[in-house]
């Protein structure tokens, strides 16, 4: 097929692989140079660098995430398409089995012991008396939910809309969130960004979790985006006992400034935004048959829709 030309346009990744890659099929630049583009592939682009495009067919977000790209005021009227990949769905099912065992294992509890040489065994449940809950069952989500099942976790899952699925007992909407929160131990953040969803990591949905449990309190992990939280209100949550302990893979501000509580509060684990790293190598390829199939006349996969913002 005829080679077309691509706007790699990314902050925070090194585009040089990725420019390698997509460069075997396509001409590929870092800045819209006035000629026509017929694809613009970006991470956290700067706003206004897609204005104006001429030819422009599509945007590929190189994540999962697409709020990055619906932020910008200037946004050209072409499809969007989100990337699903197994590469990505493995590494956050990795993530989350790692970070909801070392909670449920007293991991933080084990390490700060460890530092004062303290031989001292915590109370250990086993899985079964464990409840897990997952805000947003789509396709990581669900995928991180049939990781727990086989662990011995009961686990809940939470969507706007109804979602049903084996093994777990899922509640939706409003109405539902409030018997979701206290039926879960361990709550999963897994939810994308829109308006309808920021900040809703708050104090008062903290509160609605179940603190009377076999684990000692209330656990929050966070691996969607970081805006869903409002870090202000965990930090409260973790101060006056509505939350034992959190793991927090995004943040409101990225990279979390240095002058942030959570780097050095000694019952939260921060990772820099690494549970589900997009790997040029797995996720080129994606990108060159989305490409493939748009010039075979055929209809892109995984659209986002701009009013859901998903």
């Amino acid at each position: 097929m005829a080679r077309r030309r691509i706007l790699l346009s990314v902050t925070g990744y090194d585009p040089k692989l990725w420019k390698e890659l997509l460069s075997t099929e396509h001409d590929v630049v870092t800045q819209p140079d006035g000629e026509a583009i017929d694809y613009a592939v970006v991470w956290k682009h700067p706003h206004g660098a897609l204005d104006g495009l001429r030819g422009l067919k599509a945007i590929f977000s190189l994540g999962a995430g697409v709020d990055h790209i619906l932020a910008d005021p200037g946004l050209p009227d072409v499809p969007i398409a989100r990337i699903v990949a197994d590469n990505l769905t493995q590494h956050m099912v990795e993530y989350m089995t790692w970070r909801v065992l070392d909670h449920h294992r007293n991991g933080m509890t084990y390490r700060a012991n460890q530092a004062q040489k303290i031989w001292r065994e915590p109370p250990q449940p086993v899985a079964g008396e464990i409840s897990v809950g997952i805000m947003g069952l789509g396709q990581l989500g669900r995928a991180c939910a049939s990781a727990f099942l086989p662990l011995g976790f009961k686990v809940n899952g939470w969507t706007r809309t109804p979602r049903p699925m084996e093994g777990v007992t899922t509640f939706h909407g409003e109405s539902g969130l409030r018997d979701f929160l206290a039926a879960t131990d361990i709550l999963v953040v897994l939810l994308p960004h829109t308006p309808a969803t920021e900040g809703i990591i708050d104090h008062a949905l903290l509160r609605g979790l179940r603190r009377e449990n076999r684990l000692g309190g209330a656990i929050l992990i966070n691996g969607g985006r970081g805006k869903l939280q409002k870090e202000a209100d965990i930090l409260q949550a973790l101060e006056d006992g509505t939350l034992k302990e959190a793991s927090l893979d995004v943040f409101q501000q990225e990279p979390l400034p240095q002058q942030s509580p959570l780097w050095t509060h000694p019952r939260v684990f921060v990772t820099p935004h690494s549970a589900a790293t997009s790997d040029p190598v797995h996720l080129a390829p994606l990108m060159l048959e989305q490409i493939a199939r748009d010039q075979r006349g055929e209809a892109l996969q995984n659209l986002v829709d701009r009013k859901e913002g998903y």
